[in-house]
């Protein structure tokens, strides 16, 4: 059973490079037309230093690392009772191709419903930029079968 002595659990960073043609994939894959993500030129015309990130496609990039579910293991959480509650996001800056970003997740918040039948916990992973820079953190929301 999780409980609330994990929030605040913070997990290894992880940097990873945007490349043009996974935007392209995604763009293709989501049927985004908008010049700024699949024109590098058009991007450019309109201040970008290319290809435009399109809004959810840091958690593609999140679940690119060497093992994505190694913080349920690590709480021996058996990924089978694993469902998917919600994704939100805060975007503070674009992010482009040829940026290198790093995600930095923490477990933010745990909770037991449903008289122990449930635990709802929430990790938030913190995106920043080369520079730097917050570009965006997202919230991911995941429901615990007992």
């Amino acid at each position: 059973m999780v409980d609330a002595s994990c929030i605040g659990r913070a997990y290894a960073p992880y940097t990873v490079a945007v490349t043009t043609a996974d935007l392209l994939r995604f763009a293709a894959a989501i049927g985004e037309t908008r010049p700024e993500y699949v024109d590098e030129a058009a991007a450019r015309a309109t201040g970008h230093s290319g290809l435009l990130v399109p809004p959810t496609f840091a958690v593609c990039l999140e679940m690119d690392r060497p093992e994505p579910f190694e913080w349920l293991r690590e709480l021996e959480i058996d990924i089978a009772r694993v469902i998917h509650g919600a994704q939100s996001f805060r975007y503070f800056a674009p992010a482009h191709a040829g940026d290198r970003l790093t995600f930095a997740a923490r477990i933010a918040d745990v909770a037991v419903r449903r008289r122990g039948a449930l635990t709802v916990m929430i990790r938030e992973t913190d995106v920043t930029n080369q520079l730097g820079e917050n570009v965006m953190q997202f919230r991911s929301t995941v429901i615990v079968r007992a």
